[in-house]
């Protein structure tokens, strides 16, 4: 039990240690209100499972019998009121009856808990997410405890709200603003749900008890639905609304490949009128989502992030870090260390980069938090250094200078002197091998790779490189630094391209090709995002920079010859005449504000076919099979974990290794062969493939 715990049951009568359940602490206080604590058995946070909502089915049965005063449910943990539903129960769902059958039995449940005769209120602190914000739905009141943060996730699961949240919540607040929310998986905070009428009132800790007095004896006054509620839920009135909600889903979430959406607008648009027809109507359409490939590749996803977490380790021991070069990547991955907490300096040669990339902190900060005074303070953590002194004190210094060995060598050579001992030197090269640049240390075990991906503030990733010298307690403390930076690691053997650009790399130097076979780079586009890519691969290439796609692939071609497409040489004169992409404002596109100016292809242009998919697609998956295979990364689940988290690859298809075993092995590698032997060596299955499973 912990702290928090422990105070709220000094409010009334300690029950035995044990006490009648596993999952809750029951008691009373001396004005006969049931305080009911959910302290999930052997968890750190609350989740709902079907063992505890069967015994929370139990706890409401008693209280019906004993009628206390009222009835107050919080959470004994310190993380929060409660995380959702227990996502484990969902693996492999198959049977759509069987998931509404189950969901069925919760929903009597959640019922029971509406229907109480006594008051009941919900006290929530920390996160009250998914399924917990379903159990404060259902209570007459809810208090928030200020820094409490609400929402409900579903929908990167493939799912909607499935224990009544999508009739409960639509009822109770704006209808416009519920649907943006469970459509978006988007949190808020207490505040903006007490403006929304999600929460009836916003107290600090210490004045709670008297805030659930006011709440159970009718003192505080209650948020209601408005005219206006009435009026939005209205059935024509939801027809128009449902139609545009669809019209902005599919500019995000494409309905083939993103059904939860299109299933939740349905539900509403139907159903939202009437109530009791749209708590049954969520029962069935939650079972059906359940089931989908969609859904189930995205709970895979949602696994797959919580096992990199892991790898991160704990006992981070940095907390300075010097960052050397102030460009894109250098620039922002300061900002980004600098946001969470750590101390920071950023050098470079010439002030105008640090400025540029201060610039860009303060706005990363400004949208990190609304608070002036956590802006403020991130910006006194991150200090320029154009003299480079604060590599004497740091326990990490990051290298972010450009991809040329010698000028990284040069910078190694300055530096390593004024390291204190035990710092780490990190290098975020994204292709060149280690062995290659650690031969000019007189320290090589302290070199590791930290292998960052642009946008650091939205790509969660982080190769943690480490060549056949490298210290392996300097290692765990890299993989723990990326942990605490709120970033997934993935150890990774020093290899040309490492995992993630080897694997992406081909993707965008075949669709170069494309544009030499007169293709229309739109329509090259379009069919990595039929696919499901979040962006083509020559808008890709734009956003990474050109002179970077340049350095990459003629490393990695030194490397593996015909594996690769050959560079075209128009791509050397894009790159020479200054015209790198999103950075210069002119690449293979217009770049205006920092956005692409596509306009639509012409009406005569070709139209994506599976080939095209196939040439920009497989190529990954056949790469990550060969770094598996080469002993690069020992996992196929990391790698599809960082290919997800590290390029945004299909999220929904699970990983470039769990599609070619959704799409089967041997469809696969025939795949690879008929495109060899139309277009080249370059599509050549990897030998991998005859012991993938």
């Amino acid at each position: 039990m912990n702290v928090l715990g422990d105070r709220l049951l000094e409010l009334g009568p300690k029950p035995e240690e044990s006490g009648p359940y596993r999952n809750f602490r029951l008691t009373r206080d001396a004005d006969g209100i049931a305080w009911l604590l959910f302290d999930r058995e052997g968890a750190s946070a609350n989740t709902l499972s079907s063992d505890v909502i069967e015994e929370l089915d139990t706890v409401l049965a008693a209280l019906e019998s004993q009628r206390p005063a009222g009835l107050v449910i919080r959470s004994a943990k310190k993380s929060g009121f409660i995380a959702g539903a227990d996502v484990n129960e969902f693996r492999g769902a198959t049977d759509p009856r069987a998931v509404e059958t189950a969901i069925g039995r919760a929903h009597a449940v959640i019922d029971r808990l509406e229907n109480l005769k006594v008051p009941s209120v919900a006290v929530i602190h920390g996160f009250c997410l998914g399924g917990g914000l379903e159990v404060a739905l259902a209570c007459q009141s809810r208090i928030a405890i200020d820094g409490a943060r609400f929402g409900f996730p579903e929908v990167m699961l493939g799912l909607h709200p499935g224990l009544g949240g999508t009739a409960r919540f639509t009822r109770l607040v704006n209808p416009i603003q519920a649907m943006t929310l469970m459509l978006t998986g988007r949190t808020i905070d207490a505040r903006r749900a007490s403006s929304l009428g999600l929460v009836d009132g916003v107290a600090q800790e210490r004045h709670v008890r008297n805030a659930v007095k006011d709440a159970l004896f009718g003192h505080l006054k209650r948020a209601r639905p408005g005219l206006l509620n009435a009026l939005l839920n209205f059935t024509p009135v939801r027809g128009f609304l449902a139609s545009r909600m669809r019209r902005e889903a599919e500019r995000a979430a494409p309905h083939q490949h993103y059904p939860a959406p299109y299933a939740l607008i349905e539900l509403w648009e139907k159903h939202g009128g009437d109530k009791a027809a749209m708590l049954a109507a969520e029962r069935a359409s939650f079972a059906n989502l359940m089931v989908t490939p969609t859904a189930q590749n995205l709970i895979r996803v949602f696994f797959l992030r919580e096992q990199m977490k892991k790898l991160a380790g704990g006992g981070n021991k940095v907390g300075r870090v010097h960052v050397i070069g102030a460009g894109a990547m250098g620039g922002d991955i300061a900002a980004w260390c600098a946001s969470q907490g750590l101390r920071v300096t950023l050098a470079d040669m010439k002030p105008e980069p640090i400025a540029g990339a201060m610039k860009r902190a303060s706005d990363l900060f400004g949208k990190i938090t609304r608070k002036r005074t956590d802006v403020r303070d991130a910006l006194d953590r991150l200090v320029p250094d154009m003299d480079g002194e604060g590599v004497r004190n740091a326990d990490l210094i990051i290298e972010a200078v450009p991809e040329k060995l010698e000028l990284k060598q040069k910078v190694y050579a300055g530096l390593e002197p004024k390291m204190k001992p035990g710092a780490i030197l990190a290098t975020n090269t994204s292709s060149i091998p280690l062995q290659d640049l650690r031969t000019t240390l007189q320290k090589p075990e302290r070199l590791v790779g930290l292998h960052f991906f642009n946008p650091v503030s939205r790509l969660q990733l982080v190769e943690v490189v480490s060549h056949d010298g490298s210290d392996p307690g300097l290692l765990k403390q890299a993989l723990a630094f990326v942990g605490a930076i709120d970033r997934l690691p993935l150890p990774v053997k020093s290899s040309p391209g490492f995992v993630v650009n080897r694997a992406l790399t081909p993707y965008m130097l075949e669709a170069m090709l494309m544009l030499d076979e007169n293709i229309d780079k739109r329509v090259i586009d379009a069919a990595a995002e039929k696919f499901g890519m979040p962006m083509g691969p020559i808008e890709l290439a734009d956003q990474v920079g050109l002179d970077i796609c340049l350095d990459v692939g003629d490393m990695l071609r030194s490397k593996f010859g015909e594996l690769l497409p050959p560079t075209p040489a128009w791509l050397r004169d894009k790159v020479a005449k200054g015209e790198l992409g999103r950075k210069t404002g002119r690449g293979f596109y217009v770049w205006k504000d920092g956005k692409a100016d596509k306009a639509p292809a012409a009406p005569n242009a070709a139209q994506p076919t599976p080939e095209m998919i196939d040439r920009l697609i497989l190529p990954m998956s056949n790469v990550c099979v060969a770094a598996l295979r080469e002993g690069i990364v020992d996992n196929a689940d990391t790698v599809d974990g960082a290919m997800i988290f590290g390029t945004g690859y299909a999220p929904f298809r699970g990983g470039p290794l769990n599609y070619a075993r959704t799409r089967g092995a041997e469809n696969v590698v025939g795949a690879l062969r008929a495109l060899a032997a139309k277009f080249g060596g370059r599509f050549t299955p990897d030998v991998g493939w005859d012991s993938f499973k």
